[in-house]
């Protein structure tokens, strides 16, 4: 018999009260946490493997001139100042920032108004929503392809459509005046649904007795609006302002659209940033230029991130 055993039995007989045996296992609370960290761990792997480590290989190779064939040559900041003479590049810049400012407030203001369009009861109501989320789940490829078809010269299906009105006769996609906008609308036309979910499920959280207790004091559709639902969809708006922020300056609509419908003509007229960095690193083997504009554009983008958590007090929009 262990010393263990024999001193449990002299407690037995003696009468005194047995203490309870030590448990070796984790508390709920631990095991809750080691359950949560398994759980993020195949995505914390995941990101840092295909995210985190190439953005620091991109950052290191900004410094370096990269020839086709694997050489490295340390240049310091040479590609920093070719970068900022270079015409083809600020001239993107300026591509991207009119396509910026024309997408963010398109996504949002058609976001939300699809939203409340579809937040009212109506027959075949998830059909509709289905519809005019379905552009998501279609390949960026094929979209474009079939825009493209849809905005050729003279006989695309716009063409002929807006013909009987007037209108026709235009070169959607080879007017420099006029390729940035047909590349927006079909941008827009692709997220807007995306967006919508989004709106949707904020507009869903705002309490009905709010509405009902702003009827009862006089207030109409636009007064309720304004008072109850813009307030209320302030932390929706900011994720919505940020995420389509990020996907204006680096999404993959933008690269996508432009390789197939335009390829960043006419006259550079849609040669946005991301295309152009794609275009000198896979076109021209500029490895190392294409590494230091990519920075600069996550640098950009970190700015502006910035500027918009400033601005709105992180979601809040305080600005009292």
């Amino acid at each position: 018999m262990s010393v263990a055993s024999a001193e449990k039995s002299a407690d037995v007989r003696a009468g005194r009260p047995i203490a309870p045996a030590r448990r070796s296992r984790l508390s709920q609370t631990k095991r809750e946490w080691v359950a949560a960290y398994l759980f993020l761990l195949p995505d914390v792997l995941g990101l840092l493997l295909f995210v985190g480590i190439p953005m620091v290989l991109s950052l290191s190779l900004g410094f370096f001139d990269v020839s086709g064939f694997g050489t490295y040559t340390f240049s310091g900041l040479d590609n920093y100042r070719r970068m900022f003479g270079d015409p083809l590049f600020l001239g993107s810049l300026q591509v991207t920032i009119k396509y910026v400012v024309v997408l963010v407030p398109g996504l949002y203001i058609t976001g939300l108004g699809l939203a409340l369009l579809v937040k009212r009861p109506a027959p075949l109501l998830g059909v509709f929503r289905a519809m005019l989320f379905l552009p998501n789940v279609i390949s960026l490829v094929v979209v474009a392809l079939i825009w493209k078809f849809l905005l050729v010269d003279r006989i695309g299906v716009a063409n002929v459509l807006l013909s009987k009105i007037g209108m026709g006769g235009r070169s959607w996609l080879g007017d420099p005046d006029l390729a940035l906008w047909a590349l927006l609308g079909v941008t827009i036309w692709f997220l807007m649904g995306f967006y919508m979910i989004i709106f949707l499920a904020g507009l869903q959280e705002i309490p009905r007795e709010y509405y009902d207790a702003a009827r009862i004091d006089g207030a109409g559709a636009w007064r309720s609006f304004w008072d109850i639902t813009l307030p209320l969809l302030k932390p929706t708006s900011f994720f919505v302002l940020l995420v389509s922020l990020v996907a204006a300056v680096a999404g993959p609509q933008g690269f996508d659209l432009v390789y197939v419908m335009t390829s960043g003509g006419p006259a550079n007229a849609t040669n946005l940033t991301t295309y152009y960095i794609f275009d000198q690193a896979f076109r021209y083997s500029n490895i190392g230029y294409a590494s230091a504009m990519a920075s600069f554009l996550v640098l950009v983008l970190l700015v502006f991130s910035g500027i918009l958590f400033a601005l709105t007090r992180g979601g809040r929009f305080d600005f009292d």
